[in-house]
């Protein structure tokens, strides 16, 4: 029984973890994305959510790591 719940927790946080991985936007976005990016990051728009959404994956994977961890024991 905890095993199974264990298991769908996990399932959650993978899915969870790969759609804050890809809404993030990528680093090597090339002279398109310096230029077009450029006006968003003075004004703090996209910087706040790309950091908010790196703190989110990160907690999701520390949380996904925990749980497969628990797996593993039971």
């Amino acid at each position: 029984m905890l095993k199974t719940v264990l298991i769908i927790i996990q399932v959650l946080l993978a899915l969870g973890l790969i759609a804050t991985i890809l809404l993030q936007s990528g680093k090597s976005a090339g002279l398109s994305g310096s230029i077009a990016g450029g006006g968003e990051t003075i004004f703090g728009k996209k910087k706040g959510l790309d950091e908010l959404l790196s703190k989110i994956t990160a907690w999701v994977s520390a949380l996904f790591m925990i749980v497969t961890l628990l797996i593993a024991l039971v």
